[in-house]
């Protein structure tokens, strides 16, 4: 019985060191029909791991509005992404309705800017 259980422990420990884990490929899709790899842009990691999923999403407004509404108010320019950048930083209300944003005052500067750039550029 001990003999059984030392070759399945060498068997499992022996296929789980053939894994391939990469922690890019978390956020790397493959598409089935042109082959082509599109790998997810700085800001779009920043926000995946950051707490803004809990009151936006990308499509749809949940207590905040969604990236897309953001992104068709405001057009992809320098001035723009500075606001947004501010924004995401301080916080603020009144632009979208009473409830207000939280300030992310312990954000980097040029991670809250690769963020708004990020929502910025997914305008249609």
């Amino acid at each position: 019985m001990k003999l059984k259980y030392l070759l399945f422990g060498v068997a499992l420990i022996g296929l789980t060191s053939f894994s391939d884990d990469n922690l890019d490929i978390k956020y790397t899709t493959t598409s089935k029909i042109t082959n082509t790899v599109f790998q997810a842009s700085e800001g779009e990691k920043l926000i995946a791991k950051s707490d803004c999923i809990g009151c936006h999403k990308l499509d749809k407004k949940l207590i905040g509005p969604s990236y897309l509404e953001i992104a068709k108010k405001y057009p992809q320019t320098d001035k723009n992404v500075a606001y947004l950048t501010g924004k995401i930083i301080k916080g603020g209300s009144g632009v979208w309705g009473a409830i207000p944003m939280s300030a992310h005052a312990s954000l980097k500067k040029d991670d809250a800017k690769s963020m708004a750039t990020y929502i910025l550029s997914l305008k249609k």
